[in-house]
């Protein structure tokens, strides 16, 4: 397919997605199966291009002045591609597939507006219901650190230290253009281009060995800020598919006791074979069973409880850029009863002197700040960990982090504006 053709399509697509009303991996893949002749390299350019125009949906159609599929795509490829009217121009002249030619008013729109006089929830490309949310904790900085949730996101890789380290991972992976991470000290990083199809990481050695795992940057940090120690007893209250359940077995060496759990059951399916091919011995995995509690047996015990929260995932933005224009309140309500009640689960799980990580994919206050305020008010037995003391689990990086991360009272928010990383929100708590 040409570049013009896949305009065309992607503004079919996008046409798709609005009228069905379904997820755009949905319709990506749908029209995957009914258009054979497309080759890979076309489906990721086309991917490519309907994740950006939902990335900058709002913005592109304002410089336009128009909200239309095709109105959205002309705009982003001004926004987000940097293409002058010109360049655009030469792509939609209508012969072969191409999108029809420019009108007047469209080369007028993309020759001349701008976002200057943008609301902010225009300008970052967000709900404008979530814009009190964001200017409580960004301020004026909100449309800067919303459009950095709006760009792509590199593919992260840890290095598992049960089986390898960075240093020997590296040099087998420059083939993809691999860079160690700038914070995480065992992390990798392969940036992506807006045309580029994601590198097969499953096919690579090192995976099908258990040495790399896909995470993100910011969920490395997130469970290195935990601080869990070998030879604890650490839980993971909310383990899902077990990320972060993997990079605490490789920071306790293998040593002590590792429990996961999660309630739903269906979320915990992909754990084992996980845990198998990284060579984690240590993890005692409960799926619940019924009504039954698979933690009964636990009482005041832990070391640490790691809390991966239920949230909104506002600071995955970069990876699910259409979840953002599906949100509504009542979610964020739902999420917060959700938070709550796990905190005060976790509350009865830890022994005297332990420790609870509280971490959220979110950049929402009411997620974060307020929650561990809330928690800490109905726990007085607990007290926040000062994030300081916290960031000296990363050693030469903690000063550097620290000026980057954006610090208050509660905990660290990574933000990928700040951190390079994915949106999160990390609280250590300590039992008295």
């Amino acid at each position: 397919m040409t570049p013009a053709a896949r305009l065309s399509a992607a503004i079919e697509l996008i046409e798709t997605i609005d009228a069905q009303r379904v997820p755009a991996a949905k319709a990506l893949k749908e029209w995957g199966t009914a258009h054979r002749f497309a080759g890979s390299g076309d489906r990721a350019a086309i991917a490519g291009l309907i994740w950006d125009v939902l990335r900058r949906r709002a913005s592109s159609a304002w410089i336009m002045d128009a909200d239309t599929p095709r109105a959205r795509l002309l705009g982003m490829l001004k926004l987000e591609r940097g293409m002058d009217a010109d360049a655009i121009a030469n792509l939609c002249h209508g012969e072969r597939f191409a999108p029809e030619p420019l009108s007047a008013a469209e080369r007028a729109a993309l020759t001349s507006r701008t976002l200057d006089e943008a609301p902010p929830h225009i300008a970052g490309d967000y709900p404008e219901w979530l814009d009190p949310h964001l200017a409580k904790v960004f301020g004026d900085d909100r449309v800067a650190e919303a459009t950095a949730m709006a760009s792509r996101a590199p593919l992260d890789l840890r290095v598992n230290t049960l089986k390898s380290s960075r240093d020997k991972v590296l040099p087998r992976l420059l083939h993809l253009g691999t860079e160690p991470t700038p914070w995480s000290s065992i992390g990798l990083r392969i940036e992506l281009g807006a045309d580029a199809r994601n590198p097969g990481i499953h096919a690579e050695e090192d995976f099908i060995k258990g040495a790399i795992e896909v995470q993100d940057e910011g969920s490395q940090l997130a469970a290195l800020l935990s601080g869990a120690k070998p030879g604890e007893q650490v839980i993971d209250l909310c383990a899902g598919a077990g990320g972060k359940t993997l990079a605490l077995a490789a920071m306790m060496q293998g040593k002590g006791r590792l429990i996961a759990t999660d309630h739903d059951k269906r979320q915990l399916a992909p754990i084992y074979e996980r845990l198998s091919r990284a060579g984690i011995h240590n993890a005692d995995v409960r799926a619940p069973k019924g009504d039954a509690d698979p933690l009964a047996d636990i009482r005041a015990s832990a070391d640490l409880v790691l809390i991966d929260a239920p949230c909104t995932g506002t600071g995955t933005w970069r990876r699910n850029p259409d979840a953002k224009w599906r949100m509504r309140p009542g979610a964020l309500e739902v999420r917060l009863k959700d938070q709550s009640e796990v905190l005060d689960r976790a509350a009865a799980l830890v022994k005297p002197g332990g420790r609870i990580a509280y971490v959220t994919c979110s950049v929402l206050p009411a997620e974060n700040g307020d929650q561990i305020r809330g928690f800490v008010g109905r726990h007085s037995e607990f007290s926040v960990v000062p994030p300081e003391q916290t960031a000296s689990v990363l050693w030469d990086k903690a000063e550097a982090f620290a000026a980057a991360a954006l610090e208050s009272p509660e905990g660290w928010l990574m933000t990928p504006r700040r951190t390079g990383t994915d949106g999160f929100f990390v609280s250590v708590l300590k039992k008295a």
